[in-house]
Formats: C-alpha cells, structure tokens, sequence
C-alpha cells in the first residue's frame, strides 16, 4: 500500500523549468551579496576596534581594505572567512526547510525523494558539484529535470505550488 502512495505523492510532483530555476538562483545572489557585504563590514569593524587598541598594526598598507586584500596571511583568512559564510548560507536554508530565500520567492524546494530535508553532506555535495550555477544547464536534458548537483547530492528540486 505505501508503494502506492508514494507512486502517486511522486506523480503529482512538478519540477521547475531552467528558467525558473535561474530565477531563483539570480535572487540568491543578490541576497548573498547583501550577506557578504554584512560579513565584510563585520571584519572591518574587527579591524577598527584592533587598530583602535593597538592590538593591529597595517603599517604599509593604505586601509584596513588594502590590507585584507594583499597581506599573504589576512587575505587568506579573509578569503575563506567568506566562503564560510556563503557555504553556511545554503546549507542552513537547504538543510534547515529546503528553500533559500530565491527558492522561496521563484516556489522551489530542495529535497530528498521521500520529501526529507536533505542532510549536510549532501548540502555539501550539492554546492562543491554545481560550478556556481552552471550545473543547473543539465536540467532541460533530465526527464526529472535534475541538475547536475541534484544528480549528485541524490536530491531533487521541486515546484512546491502544484495546483
């Protein structure tokens, strides 16, 4: 009986056209932007309460900016300080309901086929296989219309306004 029922739950599923999947990752990035410019003024806040202390010196370098931009350790730090942040982004909004705020506007739901929150490896899977978007020109070619990263992370993105 529960064959049934999640061959049926599975036919009433509707997975969104590359274009609405597009949409949503093009909304995405504006958010992440407005996060990353959030998380860049918070370091540069950090660095204007050490100067401020004396606890940083940037001696030779023009700002605060220059600085995490060319010293060989900082900018390091810096640089993965950020890709922290856009990698907690997605993974906390996929893993924690399945829709990022673009998902959420565009109607789309990242899941596992039983209809499950996807787990943390697979967020990470799904993010290190999609080439910053690029993975998403698979779609039109799939009869479920995966991506490649959905493909991979062996989840699935669905249109949550079936009518």
């Amino acid at each position: 009986m529960k064959k049934k029922q999640s061959k049926s739950a599975q036919q009433s599923k509707q997975y969104p056209s590359i274009f609405r999947r597009l949409g949503a990752w093009l909304y995405d990035c504006l958010v992440v932007a407005a996060v990353l410019m959030l998380a860049g003024g918070a370091v540069m806040a950090l660095i204007a309460a050490l100067l401020h202390f004396g606890i940083l010196d940037i001696t030779g370098y023009e700002d605060a900016s220059a600085y995490l931009g060319t010293h060989p350790v900082a900018s390091l730090v810096y640089s993965f300080y950020l890709a922290a942040v856009v990698i907690s982004f997605f993974a906390y909004f996929w893993c924690k309901g399945g829709q990022t705020l673009g998902m959420r506007a565009w109607k789309l739901r990242l899941q596992n086929t039983d209809g499950s929150n996807i787990r943390l490896t697979q967020a990470f899977i799904r993010m290190g296989t999609s080439a910053f978007g690029l993975g998403n020109l698979l779609s039109p070619f799939s009869t479920t219309k995966q991506s490649f990263q959905d493909l991979m992370a062996e989840c699935e993105m669905i249109v949550t306004d079936v009518r």
